[in-house]
Formats: structure tokens, sequence, C-alpha cells
């Protein structure tokens, strides 16, 4: 029996004692005396979320199939534990084998948004690691930093020692021969790094200067070392069919956000919607072949014994064999009573079709996501959906039994004017309207309720709205009361439902966003006055945030409300995604003049991402 890193004591004193304890069903135990590398991967969340989390699955299913390197799980812990750690010294430790995170080789840590930046600093310091990479010695794990954040990883950039750009899959296994390399040779941490840093996709912050103008903006930024990259280059898996993908995902103790297996179906998009940063970085659209997804989903249906199986992609209704893959899912989860959830659709017949069918019984809501309420702003965003689109997919939808619908937008977009928030209870009143012009009354299963959720616009790096300027909270908040106002003068407004995101969240996410490496000053500041779980509403502190920028001399309005010129060196300009920054300031000056660009299906736009060599780009080639 492995001994826990908790006593019985303190597991029975916290909340949820299941998170800390491991050996869950198809979790990989390995005995560390027979492994060359150790990983300590960490989702800096709680158990909960991070369970759910698939760039984690598989990549804790790749590094694991090798025999030498042995991968773990590591998590935040929840605050009751944090405490009672703090207090005892007790080191955090990964959850397989119960040691602690500092012996690893390597700390990899996912960095999925923005709010999780003070509980990375939480695994740091619990795991008794220097929060500093320059205080590390070759006692210390490698901490290296992966997923969407790192595309402007500079915020950050002090707390690292090496960030991976791009997909997982392609360079890890150089990454790790290179260091069994470096420790039969007698290991040198900065020896070892300065070799990782010529890895492609491999950035090292320390080998790296910029200087300032006296704007503030950044003057240069250039490598110290002639050895060492000037740009860092994207990975990016070409062949999707060719990758490994997890048959045996780990079943967790307790509820996760979501407990189901997940099937990805394909990486990128296709629709260039100008403020989304994944359809520019996830570039090229690339399938999975449907008969390794079909293998795959009776895998882990079989090995998991999980009831529902979701299909992962950002746009799922332009995957190629959806029906057939559809058709092969519905076949054999009705045998085995398993739900299939269905995300990111486009509500068009085909698709409220596929619906049909796997909603057959249950009827949930349907959710669209037109973003902005006017056709004038839709074509800026370059959303291409029209009223129309939305209003025959509502129809077809009242007509198949569906009779609750969700609708997302944003507000704070660029050029948006009063008449395009009052666009929004407006749209969702039409929808409600058709409702009971299409539905006869002795049909009707209740009253329809249609939900509106607005969120507030942030400007990504890698989207053409990178030069677009942000706004206060308070200038936030009145945009979601024009919003409120409106609906209540709606004549369906009792069918309306309407809720709005935190603006304060918003505008802190905007600068963690396109910050520089100023801002790990503020960071720290925040996780020493006790200030982590900021992405939880009940742990968020936006004094505490101000309170960090105004100590370290950090100017909010510069990050969020500057408007940024053409030619703007920005913090991340240092990586090539493949999309590039000529491509993106052409749509942005598209989006200004509310035109739309076409799909790569419909068009190839020279964003760049041919260079990959695969995807969309080549589909109709011989």
């Amino acid at each position: 029996m492995r001994k826990l890193a908790l006593s019985d004591e303190i597991l029975l004193t916290i909340d949820k004692p299941a998170r800390y304890i491991g050996n869950e069903v198809n979790a990989v135990c390995k005995n560390p005396e027979d492994v060359q590398v150790r990983v300590g991967f960490a989702f800096p969340d709680v158990y909960d979320v991070g369970m759910s989390h698939l760039g984690l699955q598989i990549l804790y299913d790749m590094f694991n199939r090798r025999e030498d390197v042995f991968c773990e799980r590591v998590y935040s812990p929840w605050p009751d534990l944090h405490q009672i750690m703090k207090e005892q010294n007790i080191p955090l430790f990964c959850l397989e084998s119960q040691d602690p995170v500092k012996d690893m080789d390597f700390l990899a840590i996912t960095i999925q948004y923005e709010m999780c930046y003070t509980n990375i600093l939480q695994v740091l310091d619990l795991s008794q690691i220097p929060m500093y990479a320059k205080d590390r010695t070759a006692d210390d794990p490698i901490v290296i930093g992966g997923g969407p954040c790192t595309y402007n990883p500079e915020p950050l950039a002090d707390f690292f020692d090496i960030f991976y750009i791009g997909e997982g899959e392609t360079v890890y296994d150089e990454l790790f021969d290179l260091y069994e390399n470096h420790q039969a040779a007698g290991y040198d941490r900065e020896k070892f790094l300065r070799a990782a840093a010529k890895i492609p996709g491999l950035y090292v912050p320390a080998f790296y200067e910029v200087t300032y103008k006296e704007d503030g903006t950044i003057a240069s930024f250039t490598p110290k070392y002639e050895d060492v990259p000037t740009t860092i280059k994207r990975q990016v898996v070409e062949a999707m069919s060719e990758t490994t993908y997890p048959e045996k995902p780990i079943v967790p103790f307790i509820k996760i956000v979501q407990d189901r297996v997940v099937l990805e179906i394909m990486r990128g998009c296709i629709r260039g919607c100008r403020f989304c940063q994944a359809g520019m970085v996830y570039r090229p659209l690339r399938e999975r072949d449907v008969e390794m997804l079909k293998d795959k989903a009776y895998k882990m249906l079989k090995s998991t014994g999980h009831e529902e199986i979701s299909l992962s992609s950002l746009s799922s209704s332009d995957y190629s064999d959806l029906e057939e893959l559809i058709n092969f899912l519905i076949e054999e989860c009705d045998k085995k009573h398993v739900n299939i959830s269905l995300p990111s659709l486009r509500i068009d017949a085909f698709s409220l079709d596929i619906m049909q069918k796997v909603q057959d019984i249950k009827k949930s809501s349907l959710t669209f996501a037109p973003e902005a309420g006017s056709q004038r702003l839709r074509n800026v965003i370059n959303k291409g959906l029209t009223v129309d689109n939305i209003l025959t997919g509502s129809h077809d939808a009242f007509v198949g039994g569906w009779n609750k619908v969700k609708l997302y937008f944003m507000l704070g977009l660029p050029t948006e004017t009063e008449e395009d928030m009052r666009a929004i209870p407006e749209l969702a009143n039409e929808i409600a309207a058709l409702y009971y012009d299409t539905v006869p009354k002795e049909q009707r299963n209740g009253k329809c309720q249609i939900t509106i959720s607005t969120s507030f616009f942030v400007p990504k790096p890698f989207t053409p709205f990178q030069w677009a300027t942000m706004l206060d909270p308070s200038d936030y908040l009145a945009r979601a009361k024009i919003v409120n106002d409106h609906v209540k003068e709606q004549l369906n407004h009792k069918s309306i439902r309407y809720n709005w995101h935190e603006a304060d969240v918003t505008v802190l996410e905007g600068i963690l966003a396109r910050g520089d490496r100023k801002i790990s000053k503020a960071i720290l500041y925040v996780y020493e006055h006790g200030g982590f779980f900021d992405a939880w509403s009940e742990f968020f502190h936006y004094d505490l945030w101000l309170e960090a920028f105004a100590a370290c001399g950090i100017d909010i309005d510069f990050y969020t409300k500057r408007a940024r010129s053409d030619d703007e060196i920005f913090p991340w300009d240092f990586i090539d995604v493949g999309v590039t920054k000529a491509f993106m300031l052409r749509e942005w000056k598209t989006a200004l003049s509310e035109t739309v660009t076409p799909n790569c299906r419909m068009r190839c736009s020279g964003c760049g991402a041919r260079q990959f060599g695969g995807g969309v780009c080549f589909e109709n080639q011989n």
C-alpha cells in the first residue's frame, strides 16, 4: 500500500479529500527507480476543473507511453488544504506517487486562462520551488509552461525556465532525450537550458532582452546569445490521425466539471472570427480520420464506463465525416445507454437533424452564439451569421420540439454603438415571437425561454483585434445596463432572461493577456498578499489587483485603453504562430470597413498557415 502524502487526520478535515489521494481507475503508476525522467504535470486550478482538461489527458498518455518517463498529475490545493500545507510545511505532491513536486525533473504547467496566474505561483510556492527562474539551482525541477496563454508568455516570463509554444505532441520527446543526455554527461542547468533553447518551439525567457521606449512601448526584443533563435516557431501537428490519443482516460473519484469521454475530432477552424484567438493560433484546420475516431470512442467508453461522450472541436459542423461519426456513435451509445454531447454546432438544418437523433428523449436547450446583435457588428467581427440563419434555425428547432434557446453575445466590441447593444434584446424578442407564431398553443411545452448572456470583449494576442482598445469596468457595466433596460421594454420580456459577466475581471484579463514583463511584479504582489483562485468569483479581489498595480507603478490604462499604432512591437511579436501579422493587420482594417472575409473552404485569404503543409489549406488539391 502506498503511503499518502496527507495524514488521515488532515484528509478527514478538508473538503473533498478524494482530490488528493490519486490511485483512480486508469491512473498510471510506475516505479520511480525504473525511469530516467520524472514529470509533474500541473493544472493550476482545483482537481474538479483540471481533470476535465483534454490537453493534459493527451500528454499524460503520451509521456507515460515512454518506459523511461513517469508523468504524474498535480493540481492546486483548495484554500482549506493550502492553509494546512503552509502551517505544517507539507510540500505539494504528485497524485500518482505522492512524492513531492520538488523531487521531479520537470514541473510542466498548462496555462489555460489568465485568471490562473496567481495559482501558478501557489503551485511553485507550495512545491517549495523558488518563484523566480533566476533563483533556481540544479536541485530544482525545470519549470516549463504550455497552453493557449503562452502565446503571450511575457507577464509570466520571470517565473518559468521554458515555455513550449504550440501543440505538445511534436518536440517533448526531443526535450526528454536531451535531458537524459545531459544527465548522463553531468548535469549543468544553464547548459541544458541553452541546448533546449535551440529545439524548435521552446522559448527560454532568460536568454532574451527587452528594451523600452520612453512612452513604455517595446523598443527591441533580442536574444542575448548568437546561438539562440530570434523567433520561436509554433509547433503544429500536421497529421492528426498519426498522433497518440488516450484510450484509457483516468476516471475521477468525484464529480468533475465535464465527467465524460472527450473525442477530439479536429483542430483549428475555418471561420476566421476576428475576436477569436483559438481560431487563429490553431490554424490550419486538421481533421482526425473517422475510423480512428470510431476506434478511440469504442475503447474509451469500454475502459471508463462513462455515460456520456462529447465531441471536441472549435466548430463541429465543419468536420467532413460528421454524419458518419454520429451515426456510428448513436448505434454504439444506444446499446450502452450513453448520452452524446455535441457542443459547437452551427444551428442549421443538418445540425438540427443530428440533434433530433441524439436528443430524442430529452430536449435540452439549444445554443446560438451570434456574438453581436446587429448585422453590421456581426460583419465587423466576421461572424458570418445572418438574422435569417438565426431565425430559420430557431424556427426549425421549435418545430422539432425545443422551447429553450441560449444566446451568447459580447459587449464592448470595436465600433460598437448603442444601436448594436439594443439589437441584442430585439433579436431575443424576435426569436420568442417566432416561437409563439410557430408552435400552436395546444402543442406548447410551457412558454419558451430565451436566455441572453453577454461577456465583455477582451482583445487577445494573435487576433485582428489585438490593436483594439478596452474600456473601464464602469463603461462595460453601463453597456450591460442598456441591454438590461431594453430587455424590459420588449413585448416578450417575460420569456427573456439576461445574465452578464463581471466587468472588473474582464479588465484584468485584458491586462494579463496583453501585458509585458513588467506585469510579473504585480502578479507576485497579489499572491504574496493572499490572492489566488482568481478564476473563482468568491476568491477574486479586484481591489487587491488595483493595489498591486499602484504599488508596482503599473498604469492600467496603458495596457487597456491605449490605442496601438500599426507598427507597434507587441510583447508577443517574437512568436511565429504561422498566421502573419500583416494578415491580421489587413483583417483589422477590413473589420473597420465592416466587410466579411470568406471562410477557408470558400477561399484562401493568405493568412500564412499554408506554410505548415497540411490541413484545409491542401484539401482540394490532388
